[in-house]
């Protein structure tokens, strides 16, 4: 059995569940995926399996690396290549992953990179209270000192400071499958999840249950 799929976040919108009720989904394009690669225990040091994402026409844009694996599986070149962990008893390379491999109420976690938002302040990056801002005080949206004296003479590792904001690999735990629509290769999951539209997300089985 394969723990996950990989999809590409299409956006939101809203569902009427069967009580009537209204609730915000997010619609992944789940797979369909197939298997290039399978990985074993006792050869690699673990079980999972490579799943390839949306066949490309253009070959000359795959390296030289990935385009033999696709030979050698005997598979159409696919524009991106994932693992996941898996079960491979009955898995055979070449076999086509759908979206069905998820149920409806079932948890998931969702991974993908978040929206970049450009260069930011420490007010926003990191909720910084900052400074008065009346009475001439003259200091407002500054980080203030960061220095530490004689020793070290330097700024510490990981000091929280203006910089890039968002583009991070982000994990949402647990969020519930709403709907799966194998035909559609659809999934519809309550909540957000990390990115923007067009982005690629992999769709894994909750770890936490």
């Amino acid at each position: 059995m394969i723990n996950g799929i990989i999809g590409e976040k299409l956006g939101m919108t809203q569902i009427f569940l069967e009580d009537g009720s209204i609730v915000a989904v997010t619609v992944i394009e789940a797979g369909p995926c197939a298997v290039v690669q399978i990985k074993r225990k006792d050869k690699d040091g673990y079980d999972a399996v490579q799943l390839s994402f949306r066949e490309i026409k253009k070959v000359q844009r795959i390296n030289k690396p990935d385009m033999g694996q696709f030979k050698k599986a005997n598979l159409q070149p696919a524009r991106y290549l994932r693992e996941v962990s898996a079960d491979i008893g009955d898995v055979q390379v070449g076999q086509t992953i759908y979206a069905d491999i998820f149920k409806k109420g079932e948890k998931i976690d969702v991974t993908g990179v978040s929206i970049g938002k450009g260069f930011a302040g420490v007010m926003k990056r990191h909720n910084f209270k900052g400074g008065p801002e009346t009475h001439g005080s003259m200091f407002h949206r500054a980080p203030g000192s960061i220095g530490s004296s004689s020793y070290p003479s330097r700024v510490w590792k990981n000091k929280k400071l203006p910089g890039h904001m968002g583009m991070e690999q982000k994990t949402i735990q647990r969020l519930e499958i709403v709907d799966v629509r194998k035909e559609e290769n659809l999934i519809l999951i309550k909540g957000a999840v990390p990115g923007c539209k067009g982005r690629l997300v992999m769709l894994k089985k909750a770890k936490k249950g």
